[in-house]
């Protein structure tokens, strides 16, 4: 029993540090642990908004960016479309010019051949003609040399 008294005694003893200790855990508690959560949470509020306005922010950056890469797309898209129907215009004016130059060259040849045909049928019957009249006088040389021999031997 001893024992039990003095340990009654001894938390006798330690109750006033007990309550000292307890009085000033809640004066603590209240005036600086009580303030500082309040500021943390605040802090943290804060710290939270910004993550989230961050997070907001690059959602709408990555959006403008797509808008953008899209509108750029589509500029693109419509530049290449200009360039070929360019290239197409030029192409089409190409195939045109070497139509009309292979038109004129066949009209140019077409028109040759009917001058070198009208030529040779000019020329055929002037040979003719003086086919006729040579072989005429060769006949009438050869006809005449016969009725007198000297002839062709005076020529000489």
């Amino acid at each position: 029993m001893e024992i039990l008294h003095q340990i009654g005694s001894l938390v006798l003893q330690a109750l006033p540090t007990v309550l000292l200790v307890l009085i000033f855990f809640l004066f603590l508690r209240s005036q600086f642990f009580g303030p500082l959560q309040k500021v943390m949470a605040e802090r943290a509020a804060r710290i939270e908004g910004a993550r989230r306005e961050a997070e907001s922010g690059r959602a709408a950056a990555e959006e403008k960016k797509k808008a953008y890469e899209d509108a750029l797309r589509k500029a693109r898209v419509e530049v290449y479309a200009e360039q070929e129907a360019a290239r197409r215009a030029v192409l089409d004016e190409r195939a045109r010019l070497v139509r009309e130059a292979r038109a004129q060259g066949n009209e140019r040849v077409r028109v040759a051949k009917e001058k070198l045909a009208a030529e040779l049928t000019a020329v055929r019957s002037q040979l003719e003609k003086e086919s006729q009249a040579l072989g005429a006088e060769i006949a009438r040389a050869i006809l005449e040399g016969h009725t007198s021999p000297r002839a062709p031997k005076e020529a000489r």
